[in-house]
């Protein structure tokens, strides 16, 4: 999409794409800022469409986005017990086809996300805004632009899915993000944006600090950590988001396995560093891998990592991590 458009021009060409016979699928993989998208795409569609679906293709674990869910109420159907043949129309939010492979099985209309291009985008219409801090930051100016006022409740699933993308606005915020903020906080219900906030993680999720603790391994301002099997990537993202606490770090590599995948979260502080470029360098031939300059991700099925481990044991894929992480440019 051309990026002199203006704000009309784009919402016109993508209201275009939709009758009032569409039944329309949105397709997420369920987090903080994908679900507030889907919600404000879903409300952009009210009264233009036959049916709005919003589906998620990832387990739902992590209790900040339970809560958020059970909340504010969002409409959420699970996969299976779709029929993708039965909608017209196919919306992503706040991802890319290349990202999983769910999203990689469906064709799609649209596409809209804040995360950088890693590969040729195929969609009746695309806008892809890599300098965004959050996916809900584009859909709030669509809103605005359609002079939508959001219920309390969208406003404050897009209120904490721009503070969680962009670390409270601490890293990767533009004045977008700014102004969505400002536009969207006195529309907020704060008293259910603690509620979200708060809910964090379960007793059984300390396992994991106490594993990370005694793998972790510091390299000068790196600690790297292998968790082995996980119930969920995000226990990976707790950990990680934890160690940026520590004074002297300033990077972070947590890795586990999920699902036969070995998944490895990066984050850094963000100064003169990019997790995502790193990412891409160290695992993009190997599999799926990306992110933004303080936060970044890679997913690796196991089967395609017999030929660079002897066995597939937690100490091996540890110091496989490590070693890509020196040859994506990591240590510098």
């Amino acid at each position: 999409m051309s990026p002199t458009r203006s704000r009309q021009e784009r919402l016109r060409e993508l209201l275009k794409i939709f009758n009032t016979k569409d039944k329309v699928l949105i397709t997420i993989c369920a987090d903080p800022d994908s679900l507030a998208s889907a919600m404000a795409f879903k409300r952009l569609l009210w009264r233009k469409v036959k049916t709005v679906t919003i589906t998620h293709f990832n387990e739902i674990k992590r209790f900040d986005n339970l809560t958020m869910v059970r909340l504010l109420k969002i409409p959420l159907v699970e996969p299976q017990r779709l029929r993708v043949s039965d909608f017209t129309k196919k919306v992503l939010v706040d991802g890319q086809p290349n990202h999983s492979e769910s999203f990689a099985a469906l064709s799609y209309n649209v596409v809209i996300d804040h995360h950088p291009i890693s590969q040729q985008l195929q969609a009746s219409f695309l806008d892809i805004r890599p300098h965004y801090g959050a996916t809900a930051t584009i859909m709030t100016e669509y809103l605005r632009t359609a002079k939508l006022r959001p219920s309390k409740s969208l406003a404050t699933a897009l209120l904490f899915a721009i503070r969680v993308d962009t670390g409270n606005f601490e890293s990767g915020v533009t004045e977008e993000d700014i102004k969505a903020f400002r536009y969207l906080f006195p529309l907020t219900d704060m008293n259910l944006l603690r509620k979200i906030e708060m809910a964090d993680m379960r007793t059984e999720d300390l396992k994991y600090f106490s594993r990370a603790l005694q793998s972790k391994e510091i390299i000068g301002e790196k600690i790297f950590c292998h968790l082995g099997q996980v119930e969920s990537p995000d226990n990976l993202v707790l950990v990680a988001d934890f160690f940026m606490r520590l004074h002297e770090i300033a990077w972070v590599v947590v890795s586990g396995v999920y699902r036969k995948t070995l998944v490895v979260v990066i984050r850094n502080d963000g100064f003169r560093k990019d997790a995502g470029t790193w990412a891409s360098s160290a695992f993009g031939r190997l599999g799926s891998a990306g992110g933004r300059r303080s936060k970044a991700r890679a997913e690796i099925p196991l089967p395609d990592l017999q030929e660079h481990l002897e066995k597939e044991d937690p100490t091996n894929l540890g110091r496989f991590v490590i070693r890509q992480f020196k040859k994506g440019g990591g240590s510098r």
